[in-house]
């Protein structure tokens, strides 16, 4: 993967046309702030984000149902708690 320096984005901007995925980074502190992606590739990054947030949300419901409940329950009757909900 191709790297640059923040410096090097702001003199040429036009540098960001030549690549699909770039490296950015902050060559004083030797640290990377972020990467570029290419346009094109928008709609598989929304898709993720998608899934991230959708997994993220079922993890929360999962999680509430376990943190609200009695610590004394087995793992059994939370999953059976968690299931019933679905019903």
């Amino acid at each position: 993967m191709q790297s640059l320096s923040v410096s090097e984005i702001q003199r040429n901007l036009q540098n960001l046309n030549d690549f699909d995925v770039l490296e950015i980074v902050d060559k004083k502190r030797n640290v990377v702030k972020g990467y570029f992606l290419d346009s094109r590739y928008k709609a598989l990054i929304d898709e993720l984000l998608q899934k991230r947030a959708s997994n993220r949300k079922n993890l929360m419901g999962l999680i509430g149902s376990v943190s609200s409940q009695e610590p004394d329950q087995t793992v059994d009757q939370l999953r059976d708690e968690h299931l019933s909900k679905y019903e």
